[in-house]
């Protein structure tokens, strides 16, 4: 069972045992576990238990409930809770806004148990009465119903990768042609995706090209004759919005390549990330089409966590796991003071991770770790930090990450005056959104993007699958303002420097090229960013 699988499990185990009212202290060191294990890539199935019991935050006791659950494909102490828990107990507790200990009151007091009979109540008004709930919370618990209803049979972008892959290897050992592809929502690599769509130029009969027992995403096949193969992929790739923009019309003509096509409307092939009707044309008539961001062009990763905040690698090994992917420099970012939850660094602990980063830099050079920190943007818009701490760090990657519920006026407020604060570096996810989980904070990106504009601030593309956040809509008015982005994975673990990958995507989506993109640039390019955003602020 896969890491974040058994993540699941042991949050659900401690949930359950919370709603059921059993230990708390064994409920906690569950629910800490899931914690950990969630944000790391740790691959457990081929770890002994005494290899799991080293792991920081598990434990003995922890380590057996794995090793159990990766030999039985579960564990004894779930299957009892789950037994005695009615199926729609256990959905609510994926409701926002809904622990544990208010889901068992919803259920004993209510006798609530779905969320199809918690929406029909919210509606009624019972909620509000009800001790500890109140009209906020009502009205909270409904809008994250309805949001959880609207993206029923919707998925995350990685989500479909693994069985994208699979699929595409079982048609290749099928058909006897080279004309297959990807096509849809997949090709265009949509954040969200709710179905794996294919082109496939083949006489195989239809049942034969049945996929669906290989995914839980449903599967689409095109089929179609050789000769229409690409005017197939063409029509199937870009949305109806792309396809009216360039004012295609269909002739009835054969084409050998989709760069035909386009060719034959007066266009340059234009790349199948930026087919969405929205803005490409724009970026097709400045170039940018021709130097789309890849891989391979980022030099270095921004925005980073260790074992001094909520990370599950020490500093040392995220360093060296870097260096050894090729990359010539990391910005560790752990977590400020004000995130509690996520063991924020305080005074002493950022002053004894500067000094174990000078060690590690002489004895890593020329690798160069970079001294970052999340720093949380308050309430007020302030960094957390008094000057002097904040003076001492290379850059600063400013985020939102408490008190959520704003509106646009106070939410566009709190982030330009975060951006217009000389320590800000980089403003980090800028609207907070979990994909398919939370919409993030209304937010005029305008404004925003405008005030970083003004001062020399640079805005992360989250690479993390879940945030993919600044939204890949806006990389475009980024860039003509001539604002910088930054493609950062938020990485809590080695292995999560593969996110990259998905932040690229997105990027790609929105006509991202290297110039515009801070870690492509050289460690000495790097430096002197960095340095010259210092001099800037000193000369305040």
């Amino acid at each position: 069972m896969d890491t974040r699988s058994v993540a699941f499990v042991l949050k659900l185990t401690g949930q359950l045992m919370e709603l059921h009212d059993e230990n708390p202290f064994k409920a906690k060191s569950y629910a800490n576990a899931a914690f950990r294990l969630a944000k790391s890539r740790i691959d457990l199935e081929s770890m002994t238990q005494e290899e799991i019991e080293k792991i920081d935050g598990l434990g003995k006791s922890i380590a057996q409930k794995i090793t159990e659950l990766n030999k039985n494909g579960t564990i004894e102490e779930l299957d009892v809770l789950l037994a005695k828990t009615p199926l729609g107990v256990v959905e609510m507790l994926k409701v926002k806004g809904l622990g544990p200990k208010k889901v068992s009151q919803l259920w004993r007091e209510l006798e609530i148990e779905s969320t199809g009979e918690l929406l029909y109540a919210c509606n009624e008004n019972r909620l509000i009465d009800l001790k500890g709930f109140g009209e906020k919370t009502q009205e909270a618990v409904r809008k994250s119903i309805e949001f959880n209803l609207e993206n029923q049979g919707r998925y995350h972008y990685y989500q479909a990768v693994p069985f994208a892959e699979v699929i595409i290897k079982r048609i290749s050992e099928l058909c006897d042609c080279d004309k297959f592809s990807f096509t849809g929502e997949y090709r265009r690599k949509c954040e969200i995706v709710d179905k794996i769509e294919l082109v496939v130029a083949t006489d195989i009969p239809e049942a034969e090209l049945n996929f669906s027992h290989l995914t839980t995403i449903p599967v689409v096949i095109h089929k179609t004759s050789k000769e229409d193969y690409f005017k197939q992929l063409f029509l199937t790739t870009g949305s109806e919005l792309h396809l009216n923009k360039i004012g295609y019309k269909d002739t009835g003509d054969r084409y050998d390549s989709e760069e035909a096509i386009y060719s034959s409307l007066g266009l340059p092939f234009i790349p199948p990330e930026l087919r969405e009707g929205l803005d490409e044309l724009d970026i097709v008539s400045k170039g940018r089409h021709l130097d789309l961001i890849k891989d391979e062009d980022l030099k270095g990763v921004l925005h980073n966590h260790s074992t001094y905040s909520d990370g599950v690698d020490t500093l040392k090994d995220m360093a060296l796991y870097c260096r050894e992917k090729g990359y010539s420099y990391l910005g560790i970012c752990d977590h400020s003071q004000s995130a509690f939850y996520a063991k924020g660094l305080k005074t002493d602990r950022v002053l004894q991770q500067m000094e174990e980063i000078d060690t590690l830099n002489r004895e890593l050079a020329p690798f160069r770790i970079f001294k970052g920190i999340e720093s949380d943007i308050l309430s007020d818009g302030s960094l957390d930090y008094p000057e002097h701490i904040l003076e001492k760090f290379d850059f600063i990657v400013a985020s939102i990450h408490s008190n959520f519920k704003m509106d646009i006026d106070k939410a566009t407020s709190r982030l330009i005056k975060a951006v217009e604060n000389p320590y800000t570096t980089i403003l980090g996810h800028p609207t907070g959104r979990l994909l398919l989980s939370r919409n993030g904070y209304p937010v005029d990106h305008m404004k925003v993007i405008d005030a970083c504009a003004a001062n020399g601030v640079v805005i992360e593309i989250n690479a993390n699958p879940h945030r993919l956040d600044i939204d890949w809509r806006w990389i475009n008015y980024c860039m003509n303002k001539g604002v910088v982005l930054s493609v950062n994975p938020d990485a809590h673990s080695k292995e999560a420097f593969a996110d990259m990958h998905y932040g690229v995507s997105v990027a790609r989506k929105g006509g991202l090229t290297p110039g515009f993109c801070l870690n492509a640039k050289s460690l000495e390019e790097v430096e002197m960013w960095f340095n010259l955003k210092r001099s800037k602020k000193n000369s305040l």
